[in-house]
């Protein structure tokens, strides 16, 4: 599975540029204070862990939701195995529907 962090491009479609005017915006609207590195940290890269504070503080800073800030790509053993799936049940139902000639 491929988890694509988004805070850049969510803050980016509100108006917000810094991490800075980030971390005051959720100490306004959230009252939660987050560190200039912690934040930095969330802005550098995708975060292994997030605790359900700062994804509650971030969400309502932002007015997002946590599906916002992530966004899901199947893997691709995933893909593989739903497309096998997908011409097994094409198979089934075209062998279901095959007419046989009189014997």
């Amino acid at each position: 599975m491929a988890l694509v962090w988004r805070l850049r491009q969510v803050m980016a479609s509100r108006g917000i540029w810094s991490g800075a005017e980030l971390g005051r915006l959720m100490e306004r609207s959230a009252g939660y204070k987050l560190s200039a590195p912690s934040i930095s940290a969330l802005l550098a890269e995708a975060p292994r862990q997030v605790k359900a504070q700062t994804m509650d503080a971030l969400c309502t800073a932002l007015g997002c939701t946590p599906c916002d800030l992530w966004a899901h790509t199947p893997s691709m053993i995933e893909a593989t195995e739903q497309q096998a799936g997908e011409q097994q049940k094409k198979a089934a139902n075209d062998s279901a529907h095959r007419v046989l000639p009189p014997i």
